[in-house]
């Protein structure tokens, strides 16, 4: 026991010490931390400085109990990095240093543990705030303190490279210094190294290949930001202010954080990423001018100042339009993007209360949005709908009285869980072709699902309602039968939604959850779409055995064995957020999913793509919970599962403006002819490429499920085919 915590403990320091370094360019990759680990120690007693910072900072916060979330996420170590670096840089080492030091970094950890908690609750970023306010102090602070001096050593950092390489490393080192490039190439460089107090095109270069590696979004707006700032101290002439450092920290790190990390980036977040770099140029000037008169340098305050201003107007707007703030941050620009185009197509769920269609069997949508006849102006988002016989008529012959028309007397259900709030239920049915203008709706129920949220069902027919006022219904409970009643010359639904409990309520455009529809002959599954006028539409049939067979509950465990493969043990939890995932201890492996009772489905996966647990996931990323599925179920993988290759990195360059590469899940669902294994669903899924117009085929795979379980799943590729069995533990 005492062994896996030691474990455990260490290898929440790697990861607090590794991000912390990442988190300077905005990034988790451990590989990019290396890097920069090496490129701080170019500078020897600076870079052993910083991760003394970092391991102090990270110790502290540890004992003190501060959130080991943020104190993982580098977010609380980063700070300290900086303060480390930049004290190193400009004073002399000793005793009084170090002490300066410490107590420096207790105020840094203070700071951010402050500031993130108070901006935390307007969803924004602390940045580098704590680094800066903490070193100011200090700087004014140390012109006190005798026993503090300034150093050169940042000047004649070569010295140090001699003493540690010789005259072969500084050859090395001077022969890149001295490559041929353009002022402006090697101004870049130069910029990027000084994001890290180096001022030197070797540390640039690596640097700057880092950030290529890890993000080559971010490296555009690197740039983006840096080209911008160049060319506007151009025009206007003044020189004073485009040293090295502001280059880097203040205006490359703009762009790349409005531009990538904070908006999901597009043309629009790189737009004004554009415009801001500006902005971030007149505050270096202007605070450059206030901090001067201190003895104080600017360092990143106006790149703080910039970012988080822009942020907290975003959250200010009453029209969002299309420029999106990150709603989950992963430290990648390119997984922000891909993983926010995947789930707004695909996770509707967590931003629509789930509404089914409110009759059993399969409809004919009469009239749709914005409707020829009845459906105008602020009652234009309504639905009607209608019965059909194989003839396209609405009623069986002669059709003169209600009777004769498919859908009366037909139950009327409730679309989804809620309390009633209106009912009306006396008014007559309609003669067929005749209309109570009087009572334009005739008998209808509203449905009050959430806040802000009701249904209204309308055209009733009378004394049917078998619901009172304030009565709780769930989804699918029948709570009337459809009638001719209001404004109705021949029997039909009348469906809305609406913001407002009355009957006479406006309506609201909002999609129906999932349902199937067929039109022209052409059948598919829709999900969270509004039906369209013509469609034939039905709900979705619920299969109990698959509901069983991925009833996914926290506690869940179940062994997973295939050949070449060491078992692997899954067991289902639920995070702080309500979120269910699927956890592989052996691999250290996260699939998050949802089971809204219909679909299942996976949203996330973080861990090893070596593992049957990913196998599982891609296999069934997508699930429809039912047993009249005629066609299949078709969904799209984030661009992230494509891998890295150079038409990927193609790609993840021209991302924000043109998605190209299509990574498409396609699943059939299979009963068994066999009447004796009637139990027994096949789920046939495959996985393809799309590039362009052209498509291959990467993956396919089966999960075959008996009695509500799920017995095994083979996955085939061109290289390997998998048969995992799976055993249940509980």
């Amino acid at each position: 026991m005492h062994t896996k915590k030691s474990i455990a403990f260490i290898d929440f320091c790697v990861a607090s010490t590794l991000n912390s370094y990442a988190m300077l360019f905005f990034s988790k990759n451990n590989l990019f931390a290396l890097l920069i680990i090496a490129v701080t120690f170019f500078n020897p007693f600076p870079g052993l400085v910083g991760m003394i910072s970092v391991l102090i900072s990270l110790g502290l916060g540890y004992l003190l109990g501060f959130s080991r979330e943020n104190l993982k996420s580098g977010i609380y170590g980063y700070p300290a990095l900086l303060v480390g670096l930049g004290l190193a840089t400009y004073y002399e080492p000793g005793s009084a240093f170090f002490l300066l030091l410490f107590t420096a970094l207790v105020l840094s950890l203070l700071l951010s543990v402050a500031l993130t908690g108070k901006l935390g609750l307007k969803s924004l970023p602390a940045l580098s705030l704590s680094f800066i306010l903490s070193t100011w102090i200090i700087i004014l602070a140390s012109g006190e303190f005798s026993a503090i001096g300034l150093t050169q050593r940042h000047i004649y950092w070569m010295n140090d490279l001699f003493a540690r390489g010789g005259k072969s490393l500084i050859d090395g080192v001077m022969w890149v210094e001295n490559l041929p490039m353009p002022a402006f190439v090697s101004g870049f460089f130069r910029s990027m190294s000084a994001i890290l107090f180096h001022i030197n095109i070797i540390s640039g270069i690596m640097l700057s290949i880092g950030v290529l590696l890890y993000s080559r979004i971010a490296f555009l707006l690197m740039i983006q930001g840096y080209t911008i700032a160049f060319l506007f101290q151009l025009v206007m002439g003044n020189a004073g202010v485009i040293n090295y450092y502001n280059l880097g920290t203040n205006y490359m790190l703009v762009s790349v954080a409005v531009g990538g990390i904070y908006l999901i980036p597009s043309l629009r977040s790189f737009i004004w990423a554009a415009l801001l770099v500006p902005v971030s140029y007149l505050l270096v000037i202007g605070l450059g001018r206030i901090t001067f008169t201190w003895g104080l340098p600017v360092f990143s305050m106006p790149f703080c100042i910039v970012v988080i201003l822009f942020l907290y107007c975003l959250r200010l707007r009453k029209v969002p339009f299309k420029l999106v703030p990150t709603p989950i941050q992963y430290f990648s620009p390119e997984v922000n993007l891909y993983r926010y185009l995947n789930g707004k197509e695909r996770l509707m769920n967590r931003f629509y209360f789930p509404l089914q269609l409110p009759f059993l069997g399969e409809w004919m949508v009469s009239q749709g949005y914005e409707g020829q006849m009845t459906h105008k102006g602020d009652w234009s988002k309504a639905l009607d709908f209608v019965i059909l016989d194989n003839e396209m008529k609405t009623y069986a012959n002669p059709g003169i009285l209600p009777e004769h028309f498919y859908c009366f007397n037909k139950p009327v259900l409730s679309p989804g869980d809620g309390i009633i709030e209106e009912v009306v239920d006396h008014v007559p049915d309609n003669a067929i072709g005749q209309n109570n203008m009087n009572e334009n709706w005739g008998n209808s129920i509203v449905i009050r699902h959430a806040d802000g949220l009701y249904s209204k069902l309308s055209h009733l027919k009378q004394h049917s309602v078998k619901v009172v006022k304030g009565a709780w219904v769930k989804k699918g409970d029948i709570i009337a039968l459809c009638g001719n009643s209001g404004r109705s010359p021949e029997p039909h639904l009348h469906f809305q939604v609406q913001a407002t409990p009355y009957i006479g309520s406006k309506t609201i455009h909002y999609p129906i959850s999932h349902f199937k529809s067929r039109r022209s002959q052409q059948k598919a599954i829709s999900n969270f779409q509004v039906p369209m006028e013509g469609s034939f539409v039905g709900n979705i049939l619920i299969d109990a055995e698959m509901q069983r067979a991925f009833a996914f509950q926290p506690g869940f465990c179940m062994q997973v064995e295939a050949e070449g493969y060491a078992p692997e043990e899954w067991e289902v939890f639920s995070n702080m957020y309500n979120e269910s995932y699927l956890y592989c201890k052996q691999n250290d492996s996260y699939a998050y999913f949802i089971n809204n009772g219909t679909v299942f489905y996976f949203t996330n996966f973080f861990g090893k793509k070596k593992s049957l647990l990913y196998g599982f996931y891609l296999a069934s990323y997508k699930v429809m919970l039912a047993s009249d599925i005629e066609v299949p179920v078709k969904d799209k993988y984030p661009l992230n599962v494509y891998g890295l290759s150079p038409l990927r990195w193609l790609q993840d360059l021209v991302a924000p403006f043109w998605i190209f590469i299509r990574i498409e899940f396609e699943m059939l669902q299979q009963g068994s002819n066999d009447y004796l294994n009637s139990d027994q669903v096949t789920l046939n899924s495959k996985r393809t490429h799309r590039v362009f117009s052209f498509s291959k085929e990467k993956s396919s795979a089966s999960i075959h499920i008996r009695k509500g379980i799920i017995n095994h799943f083979t996955i085939r590729s061109s290289t390997n085919n998998i048969m995992a069995i799976c055993k249940y533990k509980n």
